[in-house]
């Protein structure tokens, strides 16, 4: 099956509808192509609040836009559900769940998924938070443990129901780590009287000597300040042996009673089979040239998360965030049309805008440039840049407003098992996801 239409323009195929994949679409609209955009899902989602998806302050679809609502003013573009699963470079065409589908430019634009690190174990009992499935599998998996939790007869059958173990100190660690003891602090009580706050335990582990590796030293430490204030207990040095699904196990003998481990300690890019392993780097990415071509290749880009740009400066590549991949979208967009025309192509120069990360109430960590600051100020950068990110007015609205009823009460949010979650029955990550919990 060939989805493409036989026409008089270069066909450009898009697979993957996260930020690089919407940059590319965007810098190519009212061009002389026809893009064909693939995803496994029909909605692009807003990474950087999962966190409070998981935790009950967001609704899922808030932060979930639908990638044919997006385009709909966009008549070069076409977009199917299905998954990449294979390319051939020969041919130009690429094997999917709907067929064969044929390119005169592809763009992989994958993302990336949870590296458990081949550890089967902890892959099988712990929890990832890379989408709004696993997000909504992590908020129901909470909220049942705490329904258990009020169930248990003594403080000792109640603890493992009651602790909370964030594996990973960078940004979605820390952040998650900072929503969990907001919640302990202001809301547990409150819908579970019987419960005693100080018996929930939120604890912050890494293998690093310090959270948020990839900020700032002063960065670094004002959110560990900010984190044990809030009663969260930060374990550094920390790597993990195993997981049961009971008991998670640290290097040097510590271990700790826990039915709610989430993972965010590394990701792992999502590679199509047909790229040469000789091409695979680090962190299972694409190595590219200076405009995000995969090397050998004269018509397959990769962008994001799943690319590796290894140049003097960039040895390990860019970090894997949103405006990398924002930045590579427009670049190849742009590239691509170059190619086209004949012309000289821009080689990519990353521009980075700096780091944000939020703790808390009124707490966050901010790196500019030059400048680092702490605290409110912070936090109101932080809200900003991330209401403005957000694709869709609606989207806006809904935030900003669930935000402010939760600045104002200390008790926003949805908190309702709208399904019963069991590990062994996880849903797959192509499954739908309802647009109101």
């Amino acid at each position: 099956m060939n989805t493409t239409d036989t026409t008089r323009y270069p066909q450009v195929v898009i697979v993957g509808g996260g930020f690089g994949g919407l940059q590319v679409a965007k810098a190519l609209a009212d061009k002389p192509v026809d893009i064909l955009m693939l995803d496994k899902h029909n909605y692009h989602t807003f990474q950087p609040l999962l966190y409070q998806v998981a935790t009950g302050s967001l609704e899922s679809g808030s932060i979930a836009f639908s990638l044919r609502k997006n385009f709909d003013n966009q008549k070069n573009l076409r977009f199917r559900i299905a998954e990449m699963t294979a390319i051939d470079p020969d041919k130009n065409t690429i094997d999917t769940t709907i067929g064969e589908i044929k390119y005169d430019y592809l763009v992989i634009a994958t993302g990336s998924t949870t590296n458990f690190f081949g550890n089967k174990d902890i892959e099988h009992n712990a929890m990832p938070m890379k989408s709004i499935p696993e997000a909504l599998n992590l908020r129901y998996m909470m909220l049942q443990n705490l329904e258990e939790a009020v169930l248990q007869k003594t403080k000792e059958d109640r603890e493992p129901y009651l602790h909370f173990v964030l594996v990973g100190a960078g940004p979605t660690g820390v952040e998650l780590a900072g929503a969990l003891a907001e919640l302990r602090n202001h809301i547990l009580t409150k819908d579970y009287p019987e419960l005693n706050k100080d018996d929930m335990k939120v604890y912050l582990a890494d293998f690093m000597p310090r959270v948020l590796g990839n900020m700032s030293e002063q960065a670094s430490a004002s959110a560990k300040q900010f984190l044990e204030k809030m009663g969260v207990e930060v374990l550094l040095n920390a790597k993990v042996n195993s997981y049961d699904g009971t008991t998670i196990h640290f290097e040097g003998g510590k271990s700790i009673r826990s039915k709610n481990v989430i993972w965010s300690a590394g990701v792992t890019g999502v590679v199509p089979e047909g790229i040469s392993k000789d091409l695979i780097v680090r962190g299972n990415r694409i190595k590219t040239d200076n405009i995000c071509r995969v090397a050998g290749y004269s018509n397959i880009f990769a962008i994001g998360d799943v690319a590796a740009m290894i140049t003097e400066e960039t040895p390990k590549g860019h970090p894997g965030v949103a405006q990398v991949a924002i930045q590579m979208g427009k670049n190849v967009g742009k590239n691509i049309m170059h190619i086209i025309r004949g012309e000289a192509t821009e080689p990519f120069k990353y521009f980075d805008k700096g780091s944000l990360a939020t703790v808390g109430r009124n707490k966050a960590v901010a790196d500019l440039g030059k400048v680092k600051f702490q605290g409110f100020f912070a936090w109101v950068v932080w809200m900003f840049v991330h209401l403005m990110s957000l694709v869709g007015f609606r989207n806006k609205a809904i935030v900003l407003i669930s935000w402010i009823g939760s600045y104002i009460s200390y008790n926003g949010g949805s908190r309702l098992i709208i399904r019963r979650f069991v590990k062994e029955t996880v849903p797959q990550e192509n499954e739908p996801v309802p647009h109101s919990d």
